[in-house]
């Protein structure tokens, strides 16, 4: 599927704007799901670009169509991964940072943001990219194919600053799970600044403050 296939909603889009941000969203949502964040945010000189992902099956709901980025057939750290579709996705997140390189944004100014399974698309697509971003936020996820990150990731991005942050109360995606996924990128080279938050598989204001000082340290106006 190529970027200029996926439905999108845009915020900011002025052509005077040099930064970039692509979110997205969690499983069965759509790009709608994060728009109050980013009014909450109030961060005018970034074009915030909030993607649709596709329906497709999904095995974990019982092969019921929804918005995903790619099939899910467990939560538990050992499930079988749908690396076909994960892959796939990466090469329409790529499509799409490229068509903002395209249109004069550079790399160094592109940020991938997440939630969920957003989230875990974010990391893994950010991690293999040829061209240096801005950052990562991933929020409430995992790194998915984790055991194959040694031999995928592009030198570009491994000093790539990385966001992550996790409800302790999480009973979706949990703790240790995203714990796990933190330790594998560090083990990779990649500096996470870690942060959690007495919530559950959500988002709250507290980590909302924080993303904006993240965001306004990585991609300044």
């Amino acid at each position: 599927m190529l970027a200029s296939n996926i439905e999108k909603i845009e915020i900011n889009a002025l052509s005077q704007n040099d930064a970039c941000i692509i979110w997205l969203h969690g499983l069965g949502a759509d790009g709608h799901d994060f728009e109050p964040v980013v009014q909450m945010l109030n961060l005018p000189h970034i074009k915030f670009i909030l993607p649709h992902a596709p329906y497709r099956p999904v095995t974990l709901n019982n092969g019921y169509e929804m918005r995903a980025w790619y099939d899910i057939f467990g939560l538990q750290s050992d499930s079988q991964q749908d690396e076909a579709g994960i892959n796939g996705m990466q090469a329409t997140i790529n499509a799409m940072i490229e068509a903002e390189i395209a249109n004069g944004i550079p790399s160094q100014r592109i940020l991938l943001a997440g939630f969920s399974q957003g989230g875990a698309m974010a990391l893994h697509t950010a991690t293999r990219f040829g061209q240096p971003l801005a950052g990562v936020l991933a929020l409430s996820t995992y790194l998915p194919l984790k055991q194959q990150l040694l031999q995928a990731q592009h030198p570009a991005n491994l000093h790539c600053p990385i966001w992550m942050a996790h409800g302790r109360h999480d009973s979706v995606i949990t703790l240790p799970t995203a714990q796990s996924s933190r330790q594998s990128l560090e083990a990779a080279g990649y500096a996470v600044e870690w942060h959690e938050y007495d919530m559950a598989h959500s988002v709250c204001e507290a980590e909302i403050d924080d993303i904006r000082q993240f965001l306004l340290r990585v991609l300044p106006a």
